[in-house]
């Protein structure tokens, strides 16, 4: 199966109540881990590219890491997604590169200039079958180039349903990032965080049919923060956003959650034990490889809290 956009798994997890996990890439380990994940539990995903990982790696290089995978494994639903494009160019880059799915993020703008180049990218992306999600509302939290409110200004930043109506009217974009409380990176909060499930449901009521989307919804698993500390590391203490909150999120109309943070971690910590442990491995391979590992078992972990084991079959 080539590479799809999001519409078709959206439709299902729409209806099914369930997200399909977004996963950022930036080398071939990590796309490793998260498509045997998503192979041995036979889910859709979305493989995540930002602007800087396509900068460090070279689109070339990634793109052809999952056209390969999706070749040998035609049975997983696979879209390509760029993760935050911060411009009309930058999507149109993608585009033309062969993604067939991107994120025009111009939240930070005022209300009608982010209409104004969500539309365009809309229009231009759309004459490709790609898919386009774009965002209302601002969210906490740092990661690569994007940089969000303060924590303490998180809830003066949340979606707003009514404008997200008009939003999604004037711009027809396929899906919308919502501010729901969430945060970025990995130095989340300090104690556990309330989601703004009334903004989730809210806005799905005032927008029926229409996917949402969740950012900056890393766990920051202590497990991975401690072994990372453990061996070197200077992780402070930091709350994510708690699996049970995640997969209520997944049943009220959010159907894509991105997961990065997590990813870093697991593959940080691996490779910090090995180094740690054992000071005489110099093999690549034997670092990179408990990394892999690390990826795959947490991306299984994300896919059955999000809902969409077993359910690549019914995406096709």
């Amino acid at each position: 199966m080539t590479l799809v956009n999001t519409k078709k798994m959206f439709e299902i997890a729409y209806k099914q109540n369930f997200a399909i996990g977004a996963f950022n890439i930036n080398n071939m380990e990590i796309f490793q881990g998260i498509l045997e994940a998503a192979v041995e539990e036979s889910s859709p995903v979305i493989i995540a590219i930002s602007l800087g990982a396509w900068k460090y790696a070279g689109i070339e290089y990634l793109k052809s890491l999952i056209e390969n995978g999706s070749e040998q494994h035609p049975d997983i639903p696979m879209a390509m997604h760029l993760d935050h494009g911060d411009s009309f160019e930058s999507c149109k880059k993608a585009v033309d590169a062969g993604f067939t799915s991107v994120m025009i993020d111009a939240s930070k703008e005022p209300f009608e200039k982010n209409i104004e180049i969500t539309k365009r990218v809309v229009e231009y992306a759309h004459e490709y079958n790609v898919t386009v999600e774009a965002e209302l509302g601002q969210l906490g939290g740092v990661e690569e180039h994007v940089v969000g409110v303060s924590h303490e200004d998180i809830s003066k930043f949340l979606t707003n349903p009514d404008q997200a109506v008009e939003f999604v009217e004037k711009t027809n974009c396929d899906s919308l990032a919502i501010a729901c409380g969430t945060s970025h990176g990995a130095y989340k909060f300090k104690s556990e965080p309330k989601l703004a499930f009334d903004v989730i449901e809210n806005t799905a009521a005032k927008l029926p049919g229409v996917p949402l989307v969740m950012h900056g919804s890393s766990n920051v698993p202590v497990e991975f923060k401690d072994l990372i500390n453990k061996y070197g590391g200077k992780m402070p203490d930091a709350m994510g956003v708690p699996d049970k909150a995640v997969t209520q999120a997944a049943k009220l109309s959010i159907c894509k959650i991105n997961i990065d943070t997590d990813l870093r971690m697991a593959m940080t910590a691996k490779i910090r034990e090995v180094f740690a442990t054992k000071p005489e491995v110099f093999d690549p391979r034997k670092y990179l490889g408990p990394g892999r590992a690390a990826i795959k078992e947490q991306v299984k972990h994300k896919i059955n809290i999000l809902g969409s084991s077993d359910k690549a079959e019914i995406c096709n």
